[in-house]
């Protein structure tokens, strides 16, 4: 395939994977990355930053989603409620990519440094959402409490999601674990 054709990032996300999975990512380079993808460097640097990128690139478009559907969600909405339709909203742009989430994940799980990176990309979240609540008036600590809820509830959800085989969407299991907390704090 050569340097021009279409899908120059799903390519460059694809071989980096595969590297990453046979190599390891501390050994995988950027020119190996490039050379399977059959790009250039330059082509590589155009759509990431570095090599963590190719796993932590769509945190924009996740903060993004989950900031705007706070924000936007009906005022009479109750802030869990909010948290739970930016989750909702969040979860779709996964649903067809569960075989790169799930080899992404086997990736991180062998890197103490890219494990951390996941969690500040958790954090972060959480804090987004928490100003996004914090906007709409919700006072604290419930803003921040939610927002750490719903992160928690985005990350078990997740976990499960990718551990089944051919098993519920990510939404279905945003919603039932959403259930599982409520029913944990109910009276």
């Amino acid at each position: 395939m050569g340097r021009w054709e279409p899908g120059a990032r799903t390519r460059l996300e694809r071989a980096a994977l595969e590297l990453y999975a046979e190599r390891g990512f501390e050994q995988t380079t950027v020119a190996e990355i490039t050379h399977r993808a059959g790009l250039t460097e330059r082509t590589f640097f155009r759509h990431f930053a570095d090599k963590r990128e190719v796993l932590f690139s769509g945190q924009a478009e996740l903060l993004d989603i989950c900031v705007h559907t706070i924000v936007g969600a009906p005022e009479a909405a109750a802030p869990l409620d909010a948290m739970a339709a930016a989750l909702q909203a969040a979860s779709a742009p996964f649903e067809d990519r569960r075989a790169f989430a799930q080899q992404r994940q086997t990736v991180i799980a062998a890197n103490a440094g890219l494990q951390e990176r996941e969690l500040l990309k958790l954090s972060s979240l959480a804090s987004a959402t928490a100003d996004a609540l914090r906007r709409r008036g919700v006072a604290e600590p419930t803003a921040s409490l939610t927002a750490e809820a719903g992160v928690a509830v985005f990350k078990v959800s997740f976990e499960r999601w990718l551990g089944e085989a051919h098993g519920r969407t990510l939404s279905e299991l945003i919603e039932d674990s959403l259930d599982h907390l409520k029913a944990a704090t109910a009276g």
